[in-house]
């Protein structure tokens, strides 16, 4: 399909799921404005009996002191177990988010126990900001039925997820119905591999939702996604370093990997398979 022809299917999806949100006086990269809540993560060494015990011992973990916040959108990318998520809820912890997914008015049961490290932060504000959304994707799904569940008592609880179940949307369609109804509210929102549900089509409307969001409010986004990555307003910490570091876009493993892979496809399979 040429390149002209996926703008323009993009740009329909895009105005489909549009976020609502405060105007913004300017969006140029050169000149685009920085609004922040979360400032800094400073970690209470002080308070940490044993530093042998998880999640403590994550290299990451283990030598953090503190991670500043410089932009309105800040990824975390690593391997997996490298201790981007455990941060991210720990984050959320503090921020009175449910860590099992959700804000602070979601009160649901189920396993929050990587929360163990939020007891172990203190958060810097400037200003303090209680509106906001933690994504998970792997809980997204228990997430969904807690709507459900409220909307038996009360059909309005549909009201900020597109007026009808998560449920009964493709997992896409249900994640991109969420950041368009639920998102578009100044705040700070928490995302945990949002990809998860995202075709690369989609992954792209996704990138445009983010950069209107990003107006008004703060991401903190955790991601395996170079498409996501390459988001130009941006700051990366490379949770594969001990400790943790700000590393450019193209130094990535996500986008070193996925340009050689795709330059150089037939030498990998070979390599591989053979």
């Amino acid at each position: 399909m040429p390149e002209g022809e996926v703008v323009c299917r993009l740009k329909k999806q895009r105005m489909s799921f549009c976020l609502t949100t405060a105007p913004a006086s300017d969006s140029s990269a050169t000149e685009r404005s920085v609004t922040m809540y979360l400032h800094e993560v400073i970690k209470l060494h002080e308070k940490i009996r044993n530093p042998h015990e998880y999640p403590f011992h994550i290299p990451a973990i283990d030598k953090l002191d503190r991670l500043k916040f410089h932009k309105n959108v800040t990824f975390f990318v690593g391997e997996n177990g490298s201790g981007k998520s455990t941060l991210m809820e720990a984050i959320a912890y503090q921020c009175g988010f449910n860590t099992a997914g959700g804000s602070r008015n979601n009160l649901y049961e189920l396993d929050s126990s990587e929360a163990k490290l939020g007891d172990y932060l203190r958060l810097s504000w400037m200003p303090k900001m209680n509106e906001g959304f933690f994504l998970r994707a792997e809980s997204f799904y228990h997430f969904a039925s807690h709507i459900d569940e409220l909307a038996r008592e009360d059909r309005r609880a549909y009201d900020s997820y597109g007026g009808r179940s998560l449920h009964e949307q493709s997992h896409g369609e249900s994640f991109l119905s969420l950041f368009k109804n639920r998102f578009g509210r100044r705040g700070i929102y928490l995302l945990d591999e949002p990809e998860a549900a995202l075709s690369p089509a989609r992954q792209l409307v996704f990138l445009s939702m983010i950069h209107e969001l990003a107006r008004t409010s703060q991401l903190i986004i955790a991601t395996h996604s170079p498409i996501l990555l390459g988001y130009p307003h941006a700051d990366i910490y490379n949770f594969n370093e001990s400790p943790v570091r700000l590393t450019a876009y193209e130094e990535t493993d996500h986008y070193r990997i996925t340009r050689r892979f795709l330059e150089n496809r037939s030498f990998y399979l070979q390599e591989l398979l053979d």
